[in-house]
């Protein structure tokens, strides 16, 4: 018998299959779904966050949201989705005007009114919290300092590791956005510093690098080959990525990758492979079997290639 030949497996919900479900639901225009999910999944931070973002991306071309709320208008649950929604829906705004082209701010303002009012609806909920951080990217300025200082302080009280918040506010401090690749880096070796062991924020690191590759990407009109890869490779990254590896894969609890953390993982991966620490790159990529995410293989070439690339380099059956 032939062997069956390998192939990344790009599922949108990571393997979640009630999301997936639920998903289905969006689609099919029921929000029913939608409630059963949310309901379902408790008070558990970083599965609730997986979810409603990965619920938001289904929800934001679709009405719905709005179904639940027009059936259900107090319901919690339904104001953070819709609060993740309406952050979604500027996003594509944001991507469809094109880099550097501001969305028009009441829609802006719409959203984190629609993000202020989950969060009282929802008042232990770290989940509006992120939206908002996520928000306040797009405002062409950012957000007053004491206001970001403000809303970070409520997510940090609710969920102190959210790994979705410390990247959200990532995002901003890096240089493609509102501050800088010192700003971005500082603030992602803090974080992993004061992280437990076996915390995914460690990845932080690597996420940055990320962020400063893309703003050099940017900066050549994206061209790759005048970017180039060494930017992964220093002894710097190769270090962050042994770091990492030990401060979270090594001391977290041995099992499947989650669907919340499939991201995280396929994020050190790629690290791993492009910084050349062959000897963790394997671990991960067998860890992770046929899951993956396009980000952030998408950035440095095809997700599918590279990853087969690499497999087949590095022995990973």
């Amino acid at each position: 018998m032939a062997r069956e030949r390998f192939a990344p497996d790009f599922d949108p919900d990571c393997g979640d299959t009630a999301l997936t479900s639920a998903r289905q639901d969006v689609v099919i225009g029921r929000w029913q779904g939608l409630r059963e999910l949310l309901r379902a999944t408790g008070a558990d931070w970083e599965v609730r966050g997986h979810r409603v973002r990965m619920l938001a991306e289904a929800c934001a071309d679709r009405s719905a949201v709005e179904m639940w709320l027009a059936a259900e208008p107090d319901s919690a649950d339904a104001l953070v989705l819709r609060a993740a929604t309406e952050t979604s829906r500027v996003f594509r705004l944001a991507i469809a005007a094109g880099r550097g082209v501001p969305v028009e701010q009441r829609r802006l303002d719409s959203a984190v009114r629609a993000c202020l009012a989950a969060a009282e609806a929802a008042p232990d909920d770290p989940t509006p919290w992120v939206s908002l951080i996520s928000v306040a990217r797009l405002y062409p300025a950012g957000v007053r300092r004491g206001e970001l200082a403000r809303w970070w302080d409520e997510l940090y009280r609710r969920d102190p590791y959210s790994g979705e918040g410390h990247l959200q506010v990532l995002h901003y401090y890096s240089a493609r956005w509102h501050g800088t690749h010192g700003l971005m880096y500082d603030f992602a070796r803090e974080a992993a510093g004061a992280a437990p062991e076996g915390s995914p924020l460690p990845v932080l690191v690597q996420y940055a690098r990320v962020e400063e590759y893309r703003y050099a990407l940017d900066a050549a009109g994206g061209d790759r080959g005048a970017v180039g890869l060494g930017h992964f490779g220093h002894d710097g990254a190769v270090s962050d990525v042994r770091r990492t590896w030990q401060r979270w894969i090594s001391a977290r609890p041995p099992g499947p990758v989650t669907p919340a953390e499939l991201r995280d993982v396929s994020c050190l991966a790629h690290a791993a492979c492009l910084a050349g620490v062959r000897d963790v790159a394997a671990e991960l990529l067998r860890l992770l079997g046929r899951r993956a995410t396009r980000t952030p293989w998408s950035y440095t070439g095809d997700p599918a290639r590279q990853i087969l690339r690499w497999r087949k380099e590095l022995g990973v059956g």
